[in-house]
């Protein structure tokens, strides 16, 4: 069902809904009109269960690409709500997506950078509720630019206490990476459970951990911190 849309979706509707279950979505890019979804079969992937390849752990271990969290929110959404290669549109409108800039500025919306010579080459963004982060999209325009940014977002969200990433849908890219589908049902017992209480920390708290730990051990690049409690997990 779709229902007009204000100019911006307010943070309390938004937030109320993730503790729901639901999200919004819009048709197009310039769409005036959002939506409300609640899948059948819902998308997470496990924060023990992610799946750290040879290949995406010899990246991390570089430090390849450097990864900020929330250095550019407003960055990362409008790469997402890009043209994409498949040359499918972008269910994240203009309305959509400054509601999501305005929950960012509410501390309540994430997102995970990875720069290149000073270029943003990939990222994800979400929205924390209590112990859930909802990923909402991910954008890569370099190799494994979007998995290293997902390495990241698994690891910040273990340490800091997070026990559900809601991936939404199911794609082959996530199942590459440990997602599992869960009925609907399923979905509400975790989400219940997640949404008991607030986190033990922010994920920027653990972000400065990782790095902080990094430079404690000598290590040149924080990447490895990220590689190595993924092989563990893995």
């Amino acid at each position: 069902m779709h229902a007009p849309a204000a100019k911006l979706i307010p943070p309390d509707i938004l937030l109320l809904a993730y503790r729901s279950g639901v999200f919004p979505m819009a048709d197009a890019r310039h769409d005036d009109e959002v939506f409300w979804v609640e899948p059948r079969r819902r998308a997470i992937l496990p924060l023990d269960g992610f799946r750290c390849s040879k290949s995406l752990a010899k990246v991390l271990k570089q430090g390849r690409y450097r990864v900020s969290v929330d250095a550019d929110f407003a960055a990362v959404v409008t790469a997402c709500a890009g043209p994409r290669a498949d040359g499918e549109g972008t269910w994240i409108s203009e309305t959509i997506e400054e509601s999501y800039r305005n929950l960012h500025r509410q501390g309540a919306a994430h997102s995970v950078e990875c720069w290149q010579d000073g270029e943003l080459v990939g990222g994800l963004y979400g929205v924390a509720v209590d112990q859930l982060f909802c990923g909402e999209s991910m954008f890569s325009r370099a190799d494994n630019a979007s998995k290293v940014a997902l390495a990241w977002l698994v690891v910040l969200l273990r340490r800091a206490g997070y026990v559900l990433l809601d991936c939404q849908f199911m794609t082959d890219h996530l199942a590459s990476l440990g997602a599992v589908e869960i009925t609907r049902e399923r979905y509400q017992q975790l989400l219940g459970d997640a949404t008991s209480g607030p986190p033990a920390m922010s994920l920027n708290a653990a972000y400065a951990s990782v790095v902080s730990e990094a430079s404690s051990a000598g290590a040149s690049s924080s990447g490895k911190v990220i590689a190595q409690s993924l092989i563990h997990t893995s």
